[in-house]
């Protein structure tokens, strides 16, 4: 059988309104996880993979486009959506042109993963194994008790590989892949769902974010440019960042500082002094 060709998608327009304030100035898609920006995690999943390139993964942009934008050119075909975000849908459906008859391996900025480079076998590479080329195929998470509105009794984990027979059909206004595609493979018997082994956070709450962090830092992660005076422990250290006081289990943005008179825990700091509980 041959294998279908494949591009990749990465959907960054989101507002990311739920992490405000951290997201007023910075995209959600560029909050930093472990030291790198959420969607350089996406991109290196994707690299896994073998997609790299302009020619076989795009990125989508919205909200602050620019920085989206400079931060992904060159490694992605760029589709800005000036009017405004299109939703997960109609972001496919405004890069019809690009995917060109492909099936598409699309993936949410804000979903973090487990670091396939850290953890060997962690990855999602079932996606595509054995694929017809004709079946909608979601990687997921069994639901937790009490959830709903799931799969099967499965959740979505970010990402999910989308025939061109689906994607042929889509409109570019704002709609959501579960209405316009998940739902309708279900509905034909044509969705598959395919088991994650690893941690899935979508990272969309201070909560959810730090978490994630915390999981990419494991015993701690200082950046080279940092500079740490005082204490950190459990803690992520962005380049930069000035750490003269006490920090357990904090992400400080880079560019951030701590005082020495300041003892935080839990917390997002960024630049300016912003802080946010990630309880």
């Amino acid at each position: 059988m041959t294998t279908p060709e494949i591009c990749g998608v990465v959907l960054a327009a989101g507002e990311g309104r739920r992490l405000r304030p951290l997201t007023e100035t910075v995209p959600k898609a560029l909050c930093p996880v472990g030291n790198l920006p959420l969607l350089d995690h996406a991109l290196r999943r994707l690299a896994g993979l073998g997609l790299t390139g302009p020619g076989q993964v795009a990125v989508n942009a919205a909200y602050l486009a620019d920085q989206v934008v400079a931060h992904a050119t060159g490694r992605a075909h760029l589709s800005v959506e000036l009017d405004g975000p299109l939703g997960t849908s109609g972001g496919v459906a405004r890069l019809k042109a690009w995917i060109d008859g492909r099936g598409v391996l699309v993936g949410n900025a804000d979903a973090y993963l487990t670091d396939p480079f850290r953890e060997p076998g962690k990855d999602i590479a079932a996606l595509l194994a054995g694929w017809s080329g004709d079946t909608v195929r979601m990687l997921t998470k069994p639901c937790r008790p009490g959830e709903t509105g799931g799969f099967s009794g499965n959740r979505f984990a970010g990402f999910s590989l989308i025939p061109w027979r689906f994607v042929a059909d889509l409109d570019d206004q704002n709609h959501d892949l579960v209405r316009t595609v998940w739902r309708p493979a279900e509905a034909e018997n044509a969705l598959e769902l395919v088991g994650y082994e690893g941690l899935y956070l979508d990272t969309g709450t201070p909560a959810l974010y730090l978490e994630a962090n915390l999981h990419a830092a494991g015993a701690g992660l200082i950046d080279p440019a940092a500079e740490v005076t005082g204490t950190a422990v459990e803690s992520v250290i962005g380049a930069g960042a000035r750490v003269a006081g006490a920090v357990t289990r904090c992400v400080i943005w880079p560019g951030a500082t701590v005082a020495s008179h300041e003892t935080l825990t839990d917390v997002i700091r960024a630049p300016g002094g912003l802080t946010v509980p990630g309880v």
